[in-house]
């Protein structure tokens, strides 16, 4: 779909040293994420610029990697260098076996 100019990264390549950009929507993010994440909606993400770092790692995840990968391509052509798309995005973080929390610290699940 976008080609090979998005680079990715996979969901156990990523370490807490990794800044994780969770692109979702409120109700997404509400029912469960990565612990750690920063959300930013990817509608707002144009206005929250500033809020992303462009000196770290930057790995961007939605549910399943199509709307990151669209802010990957975005930012990237924005300047930012260290920025990849997590492959299967929120859905392959859980079959990992990654932990997925709410806000309360409950476990969350992915929607």
């Amino acid at each position: 779909m976008f080609g090979p100019e998005i680079p990715t990264v996979t969901v156990n390549e990523i370490t807490d040293a990794t800044y994780l950009l969770d692109v979702r929507e409120d109700g997404e993010w509400a029912a469960g994420h990565a612990p750690g994440a920063h959300h930013v909606p990817m509608t707002e993400l144009p206005g929250r610029l500033a809020e992303v770092p462009n000196d770290v790692d930057v790995a961007v995840i939605c549910r399943s990697g199509g709307r990151s990968a669209h802010v990957v391509a975005h930012l990237a052509q924005n300047g930012w260098d260290r920025v990849r798309n997590v492959e299967g995005g929120m859905q392959q973080w859980a079959a990992a076996g990654r932990p997925v929390t709410t806000d309360s610290g409950a476990p969350g699940q992915v929607v």
